[in-house]
């Protein structure tokens, strides 16, 4: 049996906390991941790890072990990359995570352009809102949009994106049409979950910035269920021009407070520190960078009308 790939094997058990989570990360069966862990403590005669059906624990051994043996699997992939970097095409598989409403609308079409160039690469998109930890759920690359509050990732800036507050014609007249910030207080808002400001709305005017803590009528962890909510009349949104600038030109949603402008928010290639960089990551970021900055120039910027 192959002593390095037992290894990997071994210290993913570890840093999962299962034979199950490093099973399903490697793509192999369970069984596999048992054989490895039997064959490392044979070969080396000692016990690395401690199991029962509810919970699995190093020994002093295995402790040892793994904190012997994480640097050495490092400087071994660090090498393989390097080796790679050397002419080679970008190959094997490339995890990527991105926000749902934006990777089923947008995200698809440019995969689908890197592929025909890097054939050789096999792309597996997971599409979650929540934001997933890189390098725990071994995602090689996220597509976020928002800040970025992990400071142990490399950040490259794909392409700003406006925010709109709107709502459905025949909202607005019904309800009336905000004409101040505060008077979002007396409407229906439909609230994205994972924004970074909470409950509160961000409005800029002439240097002045006014924040306006909403009720909302609505919560919900995903921008297209919002959307559709808007779509049907039930209240006001904030949301960006990826997912709206096409209600808006057509004019399904009208842009409210067109005087006040809302700090945009950034779309990001996030990736893990390393040294050296994969040609599949760096290939697939590159890629990215040049898919959406030039949607962005041709596309312009919608304005609030």
């Amino acid at each position: 049996m192959d002593t390095y790939g037992a290894m990997q094997t071994f210290a993913k058990v570890v840093e999962l906390g299962s034979f199950a989570g490093a099973a399903d990360r490697a793509g192999i069966a369970r069984s596999v991941v048992t054989r490895q862990i039997a064959f490392l403590e044979e070969k080396y005669g000692v016990r690395l790890l401690n199991r029962s059906t509810r919970k699995l624990s190093l020994t002093d051994a295995g402790r040892a072990f793994y904190e012997r043996v994480r640097p050495l699997l490092n400087e071994l992939a660090e090498l393989d990359l390097a080796l790679q970097a050397q002419g080679s095409q970008p190959t094997g598989r490339l995890r990527v995570a991105a926000p749902v409403s934006f990777g089923a609308l947008h995200l698809g079409p440019a995969i689908a352009d890197y592929l025909q160039t890097y054939p050789q690469v096999v792309i597996d998109l997971d599409l979650n809102d929540r934001v997933v930890d890189l390098v725990e759920d071994g995602y090689d690359v996220a597509v976020r949009i928002g800040p970025l509050t992990d400071s142990s990732l490399v950040a490259r800036p794909l392409a700003p994106q406006p925010l709109y507050v709107c709502a459905a014609p025949a909202y607005l007249a019904r309800h009336g049409t905000p004409q101040q910030p505060e008077d979002l207080r007396l409407h229906r808002c439909l609230h994205y979950s994972y924004a970074s400001g909470g409950n509160d709305w961000t409005f800029e005017q002439d240097g002045r910035t006014t924040v306006v803590r909403i009720n909302p009528a609505m919560r919900a962890n995903n921008g297209d269920v919002l959307r559709t909510a808007a779509l049907a009349g039930h209240g006001i949104i904030q949301q960006p021009e990826f997912l709206v600038g096409e209600d808006l030109r057509a004019g399904r949603l009208v842009a409210v407070l067109p005087d006040y402008e809302r700090p945009p928010i950034t779309m990001m290639a996030v990736y893990p520190h390393r040294r050296l960089l994969s040609p599949k990551v760096r290939s697939f970021v590159e890629h990215l960078e040049t898919h959406f900055g030039t949607q962005t120039s041709a596309a312009g910027t919608l304005r609030n009308r």
